[in-house]
């Protein structure tokens, strides 16, 4: 049965002229038809996720397709029981995805990118032990969901990859790797860091990612392990509709979540997954200090008193050890 909401995910690399211009054009045309979302515009293209009812996304992929070099614009479509926005933001960017290379490094993706693979393609290379899988995503992202066996980096943004892999290329030197990314413009930029780098000896990247890879009629996403971390009220997809799993771990226990909340610390708003049962238990923080924090937001969000809030604390062994009157 179809839902009356629809999240839309997209990308291209293309030049755009003016894009202040752009930019304010296209907002006021989100908003005049209630478009929620988020999307960024540069010089070199054009890169979103926007969500509404099902006429509204139609009229968004109409406007988007008359836009000159844009005609062929490919959308990734998800269904959705209510918008996955809260607002509408349009907004110019040095780049559509931050790799923040410097000049004598940088490139046009639409110049020198990895061979696309498409998701039978990606699934045999999966299962061939002499085929590296990289992971261009964050390490959050990783953790609550991946493909079997895939590298895992140690970055929180995008732009550590490149230097991780620098320190890391004895992994992937003399190795065929395959990458994936959500909805491949990450892979579609880095692929062609790492062929200009020479490192590896054979690159491949996932077309249209991961969820692409989810929606093919044949693989169902089989091989994928967990949910696939999305950036908007969502927080997670299912992929694998053949044999789904759940790896994610919850921050203080080890048991399986899926669950990710931000630290309640506002000065560290770390992304942990938790349960329910565990926020109220630590109030949220993922630290001794953020639980203790003057401004945690669920004391305040939860009009915790003092007492309560040290009757939490003291259940896990701590004490509150803070100046509730500065």
């Amino acid at each position: 049965m179809s839902k009356p909401y629809r999240v839309l995910l997209y990308y291209k690399y293309q030049p755009i002229e003016n894009p202040e211009d752009f930019v304010a054009k296209h907002l006021a045309f989100c908003k005049s038809i209630g478009l929620k979302g988020r999307v960024l515009v540069s010089h070199e293209g054009i890169n979103g996720t926007v969500s509404g009812t099902v006429h509204q996304t139609e009229k968004y992929m109409d406007y988007a397709h008359s836009l000159p070099g844009f005609e062929d614009l490919w959308f990734k479509i998800d269904q959705a029981e209510d918008y996955a926005h809260r607002k509408m933001h349009v907004r110019v960017r040095n780049e559509i995805v931050a790799l923040n290379l410097d000049k004598d490094i940088d490139h046009d993706p639409k110049e020198i990118t990895a061979a696309y693979l498409s998701p039978k393609e990606f699934h045999q290379a999966i299962l061939d032990e002499d085929t590296v899988v990289l992971d261009t995503r964050n390490d959050y992202e990783y953790d609550l969901g991946h493909f079997q066996g895939a590298v895992r980096p140690d970055i929180r943004n995008f732009r550590e990859l490149p230097q991780w892999i620098l320190d890391h290329k004895e992994e992937f030197m003399d190795k065929r790797v395959v990458m994936y990314c959500t909805g491949g413009i990450r892979c579609d930029k880095f692929s062609g860091w790492m062929m200009k780098e020479g490192i590896g000896k054979d690159i491949g990247q996932l077309h249209g990612g991961i969820d692409t890879y989810g929606k093919d009629p044949e693989i169902r996403g089989d091989l994928w392990e967990g949910k696939m971390y999305v950036f908007d009220d969502r927080i997670s997809v299912p992929i694998n509709h053949v044999n789904p799993t759940v790896i994610g771990k919850d921050y203080f226990d080890g048991s399986p979540c899926e669950r990710y909340v931000n630290c309640g610390n506002p000065e560290c708003n770390e992304q942990i997954l938790c349960s329910a049962e565990n926020e109220a238990k630590y109030v949220r923080g993922c630290s001794p200090e953020c639980r203790r924090n003057p401004r945690n937001r669920y004391v305040a969000e939860h009009h915790l008193s003092l007492e309560e809030w040290e009757n939490r604390l003291n259940q896990i062994g701590e004490s509150l050890k803070v100046d509730h009157t500065a």
